[in-house]
């Protein structure tokens, strides 16, 4: 898809009247983390907590992740939308209401959520509102979606510790939807550590160059 028919996407997130109806089934992913080498699907072990942070196309924001000691596993996929058990191209149209999201199962003990926090506010810019780069669409927008309030404490507390960042730098307001997490839909099987299975493929990540002193 150009630039040209990605400008001419919804540029709002439609109701869930307006959403497209999805289905039941659910997607069926690889058992294993081409990278890692566990599972891609849950029960996780006890000692593992998971967070969901959306910063852009997908494939470049799980290689973010996949690189941090401590992190178990990771997938992309579909969350904070409508439509259930959406495909690619339906999150494409506009009309899921999806944001293209990582999971990160990650070790405490072994990787703060600071750290994790870190990674996602520098790895791209917060302030573009629903585009990342020349990625343009409802479904590149920036967020993060909690599973406690803990965490959720403390990714605001991140957020206005980078905005104080990124106002010193002169730079815009952070527009990332910071929220508890709701569905999380697997995205198909080719996604899934899309650039290790494909080192040359797209990958349009760019971080705004302002550093993050942690959560």
């Amino acid at each position: 898809m150009n630039l040209f028919d990605r400008l001419r996407k919804p540029a709002v997130i439609p109701s869930a009247e307006q959403a497209l109806p999805g289905r039941d089934a659910t997607m069926t992913v690889p058992e294993t983390h081409t990278v890692l080498g566990t599972p891609l699907l849950g029960p996780w072990p006890e000692d593992c907590e998971q967070l969901i942070v959306g910063l852009g196309c997908f494939w470049g924001a799980e290689r973010k992740f996949w690189q941090l000691p401590g992190v178990y596993t990771t997938a992309v996929g579909y969350t904070a939308g409508h439509t259930p058990n959406p495909l690619y191209e339906e999150v494409c149209s506009g009309m899921t209401g999806h944001n293209e999201v990582v999971l990160v199962v990650y070790r405490p003990a072994d990787i703060k959520l600071d750290a994790l926090l870190r990674c996602f506010w520098e790895s791209h810019d917060p302030t573009q509102g629903m585009r990342q780069g020349n990625d343009v669409g409802t479904q590149y927008r920036s967020g993060i979606y909690t599973f406690s309030a803990a965490q959720q404490a403390q990714a605001e507390q991140s957020r206005d510790q980078y905005q104080a960042a990124l106002s010193k730098a002169g730079l815009g307001t952070i527009t990332t939807e910071i929220q508890p997490a709701g569905p999380f839909y697997y995205a198909e099987p080719y996604h899934q550590q899309y650039l290790d299975k494909n080192p040359g493929g797209y990958c349009g990540l760019g971080g705004t160059g302002v550093l993050c002193s942690g959560s």
